[in-house]
């Protein structure tokens, strides 16, 4: 018999920790051991109750989400789904908190309550479920770093020029889903500036993505974009699946750009990692690396293995350094991922493999 999921939720709503509270029990497979007014009270009940997943309101008084994980973490590392607002600065406190190690975040429906709570709650329990097997235990002993205004990798250069013309002959594809936001940061941080072109895909929704992309810019050396539909695949430049829509790569004369499209869930998701590697497979053949990072579940696998069938290289995150090994573990079973690689590892594994075509490590 499976173990219950012991879940603590935090939240300065009265209301909104009934619904929680009750929406969770209905699993089977979870247990809310108690409920939390603010991360004061959350400590002790911490201690007391010994949670495995924390559920935290991003915004609160007293302390906000961001604060309490940057103190959290380090001392008692646990699994944390975020609740989050879909206003603009609940967007950017929740990039924050993933930042500051919470594994994923639900955003608080808007419209029709009824039926977005109802969504919400689904969604809070299959995340809840991914989050008691992520893996923070990195966290422990971390001197905090505060992540309200990250720091600009790069310095200040004139403003990038490129000719259309001058697309990139080789392209890396990413995939990636719970704790993929550090991983693929961590990844693009060992890019030079004039890398190959490169596309993302991460399991995030409408309006996060913008952000995440806006967020990535200012930390990577590559300039970091929300695609648009046309945009074309440069050299030093990353371009990010919009959420809710599906991108796929296609060829444009002797380059290739990217097809954004609105489009059904595929695994589940829209954005989806097994459609953009899907497409990738057949345009870019031997032209390409396939990377599968971080994240519950198998999307991207089948991707990946067409990828590797059409000639490209191909890795995914091992075990060790990821939040959740789970879409890397299924693209590696199933012959997608040649090997497993270290995520300190996969930017530098990568160059070489792009730059003289050597063996994986």
């Amino acid at each position: 018999m499976a173990k219950v999921i012991k879940v603590l939720v935090i939240d300065d709503s009265a209301l909104v920790r009934e619904i929680l509270s009750v929406g969770l029990n209905s699993d089977p497979g979870i247990e809310v051991v108690g409920a939390a007014v603010d991360p004061f009270d959350a400590r002790e009940k911490i201690i007391k109750l010994k949670p495995d997943v924390l559920t935290l309101d991003v915004e609160m008084p007293k302390m906000d989400g961001v604060e309490f994980l940057r103190q959290l973490m380090p001392q008692f590392p646990l699994p944390v789904v975020m609740v989050s607002s879909l206003t603009e600065r609940g967007q950017k406190i929740t990039l924050d908190a993933l930042a500051a190690g919470a594994v994923d975040f639900v955003a608080k429906p808007k419209g029709n309550l009824a039926q977005g709570l109802q969504g919400m709650m689904i969604q809070l329990i299959t995340k809840v479920k991914a989050a008691s097997l992520a893996n923070v235990s990195h966290w422990k002993n971390r001197k905090p770093v505060s992540v309200a205004h990250p720091p600009v990798a790069r310095p200040f250069t004139p403003p990038r020029v490129q000719s259309i013309t001058s697309g990139s002959t080789k392209v890396i594809v990413i995939g990636a889903s719970t704790g993929g936001t550090e991983a693929i940061k961590d990844v693009l941080m060992g890019f030079p500036e004039n890398t190959h072109g490169v596309v993302v895909t991460q399991h995030m929704p409408a309006g996060f993505t913008k952000l995440f992309a806006d967020r990535l810019d200012s930390q990577v050396p590559m300039e970091v974009k929300e695609a648009e539909d046309g945009d074309m695949i440069l050299p030093g430049r990353v371009l990010v699946a919009r959420g809710e829509h599906q991108m796929t790569v296609v060829r444009s004369g002797a380059s290739f750009k990217v097809k954004i499209s609105k489009g059904e869930k595929v695994n589940g998701h829209c954005p989806s990692v097994e459609v953009l590697m899907k497409s990738a497979a057949p345009v870019l053949g031997k032209n390409a690396v396939g990377i599968i990072l971080t994240g519950m579940g198998g999307d991207g696998a089948r991707g990946l293995k067409a990828m590797r069938k059409a000639g490209a290289r191909t890795m995914a995150q091992d075990e060790a350094s990821c939040v959740v090994f789970g879409m890397p573990k299924v693209a590696f079973e199933t012959g997608g991922a040649e090997k497993l690689i270290p995520l300190s590892k996969i930017a530098d594994v990568t160059l070489n493999l792009l730059n003289r075509n050597e063996a994986l490590v």
